[in-house]
């Protein structure tokens, strides 16, 4: 039994002995190249960096790479990729198959990685070089890594030769979706260029326009960079500066790169800032936002959104919001049941594990003293260690759920998902049923990859297939670290899908500390321009100023570039945001202003009716004869002409009512003060001194009826030859508005429209001087005192029409109107209301005698001598509606005019001796005056 239990310790000592690669030439390491092993049928390859660093500034010569600074995160990378292979086999899903694994750490440098790749390849000798690798046999059939695209690129143009596939669940650069260059890589994550159109739509969608970016120097930051300048553009998103770090952090120049990109974020206005930056770069910017306690609104990227040491910085609070995109992620019970029970796959090792342990549960007191000896970790590792740690005899039995609390397992899922692809394409490789695979276990690696194309598995609930380059196209997850205590976690606010790039974003799971509210933060360069302005672009397509839209045009949307011109039949005015249908304006019935002038006409014309009752009623009266009835109807004609024009001002304009109007009104006018201007002329004739050669003249020029057909036939003429050559028209507006004024135009030049009212102002004002010579005629024999002050008022109204109709074209209509009302009644109260009065209620007791010696007693300038009577022999008066002796009723006649106004002008008593005065009963009605001067009469008669 002993000789057994010797043989068994010996056997298994020879298969641990035999999984240990011998060491390469040159190579006295006491730890193999490749860190982590297990035996198996067929071997997959794990490239990822279980450390962030090499000594770059000790190597000059090709000596073998000094990695630092252990990475919890890549570590459980790693260990979810084995975990996952020892799953597999232990599911027997490959039945009779057994995957094996070689695991190498990369430190998170190309170099180091293709150096790794070089011993993967060789490793059983295999590697030699050749005109075809077509029949290239290795062990490892296919490498899952690298981490970052740096290495990535570095790693596929190498396998690219052999044509061995690179399964990558990390790196994202778009250039490496290019199959002509690298065509053995895939990966289980979309390209970079979805992500940079999730980041430019995630800042539209917050509508951050102005963002400032930091990215590192290497293929993943240029790369992401200048596809996310393209989206920037597509989604009205400005750069307020742009910055590169060395991507590694071990660059002698990069401390002082942070502090100079950390003093441009501080001074910049952008509040938004994207980093392109591998996570250990993040934290050296962070420490330097912490220390000037600078808040901003940063996006993170893939490469660090999940980051657990990031997240757990001192101080991580005092730098702002934090969200960004990373892949599909989920948790797995048995993988974090994994984590707390660590140990290497049985029959292989590895020394990840137990650095890991040491540094968790190796007593190490000198390592926090004031000067720690070198061989101690950093600070920040330092905190990895357990407060039990000095408790333990060996680091190497102890576990704890350290790893589990410490990073963010759900990281590793797209790493579980890679295996399972393989796997899926290795079952088809080597032709597996339910319980054997009958293929070839040694086949070349390009074989595989044919498979790994094909795939398409569920895993999860899951579907993954690749596509034409290699990719996965699911969707990426956008979440935002919320505070934890002192920390942040990470937590899914929405999601963006690759397939549609739609953005989903979950508002009520969305906490800022900006605002501290659900109130977006905002990250503009200039303010939105509302609705109705528009921008006008400054220095960038971000900076403006905004302008209001002019006339014509509208802006219906935030932040528009341009104004939208109206459409046809509609219009707006300035600072619109719509445009609305033209209206048409003119004088509608139903608006308050045309029903006002048309009562106000309508109630002319009936005045001017009862007024003409009243004269034809009252015509026998001294009052209506002193009127002159037929001259007064005549009057009131031509006034309800006027008042009938005012109704073609009303409704909407068209040619004919255009000239109806204007023709009417001037022939209805006129007609009316041709009519005053021959009671003027009469008052002017009768009362006022000439000698006989100018009396005989002047008499022969006194015909009523002639005078107004020819003072209104001129008239007539002056309006047809405007029609003719000049006529108006309707306005068509040529500049454009909210509303169209429609209205007359009184022709081209308005010459004809201002010699019609030229030649009715003439009359008044002809009218106007004639009764101011007779203005002190007494009022019961004349009508001196309407006449001037109704010619008065027509002309007051008419002249301050003028600059108003010029000044105020767009109420010209309303102006016309309102004149020719005023002026229209001012002759109604003028001549006709006070004659309807006295013909009603006007006293009956003046006579002649009466007045005649009022208007004596009127005269003020004394005459030295007696007037001369040679000249002149008499004059007989027939008071209208009274018999007299020598002359027919209604007659007024009135011999030697001159010779009374002499004797009225001299306020001296008529001497009776020389001239008698006769007046006769006028209780009869009858008045007879007969002035006799000396012997010789001539008699002049005017009659009414």
């Amino acid at each position: 039994m002993l000789m057994c239990r010797l043989l068994s310790s010996f056997s298994l000592a020879l298969i641990t002995l035999s999984s240990i690669p011998a060491g390469l030439d040159g190579c006295n390491d006491p730890q193999p190249i490749c860190g982590a092993r297990a035996p198996g049928d067929v071997v997959i390859g794990i490239m990822l960096p279980c450390h962030r660093k090499v000594a770059l500034q000790q190597r000059i010569r090709p000596e073998s790479f000094q990695c630092s600074d252990f990475d919890l995160v890549s570590f459980m990378r790693s260990l979810a990729t084995i975990h996952e292979i020892d799953e597999i086999n232990a599911a027997g899903f490959l039945p009779g198959v057994r995957l094996g694994y070689l695991m190498c750490d990369t430190c998170s440098f190309a170099s180091k990685a293709l150096g790794d790749v070089a011993y993967m390849l060789e490793g059983n000798g295999t590697l030699n070089v050749r005109c075809n690798y077509t029949d290239f046999r290795p062990e490892v059939k296919i490498i899952l890594g690298a981490l970052n695209s740096d290495e990535s690129v570095a790693l596929a143009g190498l396998l690219n030769v052999y044509m061995v596939p690179l399964l990558s669940s990390a790196s994202s650069t778009p250039k490496l979706s290019d199959k002509l260059r690298f065509a053995s890589f895939m990966r289980t994550i979309p390209s970079d260029k979805h992500q940079s159109k999730a980041v430019a739509k995630l800042m539209n969608h917050y509508d951050w326009n102005w963002v400032g970016v930091v990215y590192g120097d290497d293929e993943y930051g240029l790369a992401a960079f200048q596809r996310f300048l393209m989206d920037a553009e597509a989604n009205n998103v400005c750069l307020a500066y742009q910055e590169a770090l060395p991507h590694y952090l071990g660059n002698p120049q990069t401390p002082q790169r942070i502090k100079e990109v950390a003093e441009q974020i501080r001074s910049s206005n952008a509040k938004v800032v994207l980093l392109i930056l591998m996570s250990d770069l993040v934290e050296s910017l962070f420490q330097e936002m912490i220390k000037t306690n600078t808040s901003r609104i940063w996006i993170a990227t893939d490469a660090w959104s999940r980051s657990g040491p990031t997240a757990k910085m001192d101080g991580i609070n005092k730098v702002g919001d934090i969200l960004g995109f990373t892949f599909a992620s989920g948790k797995s019970d048995t993988f974090e049941k994994y984590l707390k029970n660590l140990t290497a796959t049985p029959g292989g090792y590895n020394y990840f594990i137990e650095e890991y342990k040491n540094l968790r549960f190796n007593c190490t007191p000198e390592c926090y003293t004031q000067t720690p000896p070198s061989y101690c970790s950093t600070p920040e590792l330092l905190k990895i260690k357990s407060a039990n740690a000095c408790n333990f005899t060996d680091p190497q039995e102890q576990n704890d759920d350290y790893l589990v609390n410490a990073v963010d397992t759900s990281q590793a899922f797209l790493h579980k998902v890679a295996v399972q692809a393989v796997a899926n394409a290795l079952k088809k490789l080597l032709k597996c049923n339910s319980s054997s695979c009958l293929g070839e276990r040694n086949f070349p690696p390009w074989k595989l990859l044919e498979e790994l194309k094909k795939v398409d598995f569920n895993y999860d609930n899951q579907n993954f297939s690749f596509d034409v380059n290699g990719d996965f196209a699911s969707f990426y997850e956008l979440i935002m670290w919320k505070t934890d205590g002192e920390y942040r976690k990470v937590h899914q606010i929405g999601k963006y899908s690759v397939h549609d790039g739609k953005i989903e974003i979950n508002v009520r799971d969305t906490f800022w500390l900006s605002t501290a509210n659900t109130t977006n933060p905002q990250s503009r360069c200039s303010e939105r321009c509302a609705p109705g302005t528009v921008k006008k672009i400054l220095n960038a397509s971000c900076c403006y100023n905004c302008i209001p839209c002019v006339e014509g045009t509208y802006s219906d949307e935030w932040d528009l570039e341009n104004c939208i011109t109206c459409a046809l039949g509609t219009w707006s005015v300035k600072n619109r945001t719509t445009c609305s249908p033209i209206q048409e304006a003119y004088m509608k019935w139903r608006d308050p202003h045309p029903i006002v002038m048309m009562a106000a006409a309508a109630f002319g014309v009936l005045l001017l009716l009862v007024t003409l009752i009243i004269f034809l009623v009252y015509r026998d009266s001294p009052p209506m004869k002193r009127a002159e009835v037929r001259l007064s109807c005549v009057m009131m004609a031509g006034l309800s002409v006027s008042f009938a024009s005012v109704i073609c001002f009303m409704g909407k304009p068209n040619v004919h009512f255009c000239r109806a109007r204007q023709v009417m009104y001037a022939m209805g006018f006129t007609l009316c003060v041709s009519c005053i201007l021959v009671k003027a002329f009469r008052t002017f004739l009768a009362f006022l001194p000439f000698g006989q050669l100018t009396s005989r003249q002047l008499h022969k020029l006194y015909h009523p009826p002639a005078i107004v057909i020819i003072v209104t036939t001129l008239q007539g003429i002056i309006c047809l030859l405007w029609m003719i050559f000049d006529s108006p028209h309707v306005d068509s507006p040529s500049q454009q508005s909210l509303i169209q004024l429609i209205q007359c135009n009184e022709g081209q030049t308005y010459i004809g429209f201002g010699i019609m009212l030229s030649y009715i102002a003439l009359l008044a004002l002809i009218g106007f001087l004639l009764a101011i010579k007779g203005r002190k005629v007494p009022q019961e024999v004349s009508e001196t005192g309407y006449i001037i002050f109704s010619m008065l008022m027509y002309l007051f109204v008419w002249v301050c029409f003028i600059p108003v109709y010029i000044t105020n074209s767009e109420n010209g209509t309303a102006v016309q109107v309102s004149a020719i009302l005023v002026s229209s009644y001012g002759i109604i109260f003028c001549h006709f209301l006070p004659k309807c009065y006295e013909a009603l209620w006007g006293s009956k007791t003046n006579t002649m005698e009466k007045i005649l010696r009022k208007w004596q007693s009127m005269r003020k300038s004394p005459v030295q001598s007696s007037p001369n009577f040679d000249s002149v022999a008499g004059i007989a008066i027939d008071i209208p509606g009274k018999k007299t002796h020598s002359h027919k009723n209604d007659r007024m006649s009135i011999s030697s005019t001159s010779t009374i106004l002499r004797h009225l002008e001299t306020q001296s008593p008529i001497n009776l001796t020389d001239s008698d005065l006769d007046i006769m009963d006028v209780s009869n009605k009858k008045l007879n005056a007969y002035l006799r001067l000396g012997t010789q009469i001539r008699k002049r008669s005017i009659s009414f």
